[in-house]
């Protein structure tokens, strides 16, 4: 499992308020929520934080979302900790979260690890030294059936190999449009790659 640690002071920047974009998306939020349960905005409204700071929360971020939901710091600062969907350090462009979780496991993960980390030229909890990415471990990202996959920021890489996760890297840092989902031509989203094996007289 990758380290949870907020960045050093010199990463810190000294203020943070939502653009005016943000500023409307807050308020359109916080208004799903009843009188009383804006608290319940809290995920989202770290989301949208992290999403306008660049892919990372930092400190100010957090305290900032804390005070517009009358939040203690202390529950915020547990929230956007506890969660590895929120990134407490710069990272790169793309952020590479590889599972390492059982399904993903018996379906070969770790020679995934091994091709991403030495095509990269980095270890796990390191950035490339160009900014492009970052690589992290992270526990099951809930496509098991799909294994061993990825998520690449928001998107999921299923049925993968060796040979594909580095083409997939490479394609994303030249800016070549990739696909999502699965990586196997013969499988239809969680279907068996041999087609149906139930159902099929309807």
């Amino acid at each position: 499992m990758s380290k949870r640690m907020f960045a050093s002071t010199q990463f810190q920047p000294k203020e943070f308020v939502f653009n005016r974009e943000n500023k409307f998306e807050e308020e359109r939020i916080i208004a799903k929520y009843p009188i009383g349960c804006q608290a319940s905005a809290l995920l989202p409204l770290l989301d949208l934080a992290q999403r306008q700071h660049g892919g990372w929360l930092p400190k100010i971020a957090i305290r900032y979302v804390a005070g517009l939901l009358d939040v203690s710091e202390v529950r915020a600062f547990e929230v956007a900790s506890f969660y590895t969907m929120f990134n407490l350090s710069p990272r790169g462009k793309f952020l590479v979260q590889l599972c390492r979780t059982t399904p993903c496991w018996l379906r070969g993960s770790d020679e995934l690890r091994e091709a991403c980390a030495g095509h990269l030229g980095i270890k796990f909890d390191e950035t490339t030294s160009d900014g492009v990415f970052t690589l992290v471990e992270v526990e099951c990202l809930g496509a098991c059936v799909n294994a061993p996959m990825i998520q690449i920021n928001d998107d999921y890489y299923e049925d993968l190999d060796p040979k594909r996760i580095v083409e997939l890297l490479d394609s994303l840092k030249a800016g070549v449009s990739v696909n999502i989902g699965s990586q196997n031509p013969c499988r239809r989203f969680s279907e068996s790659a041999a087609g149906l094996t139930t159902l099929t007289d309807t």
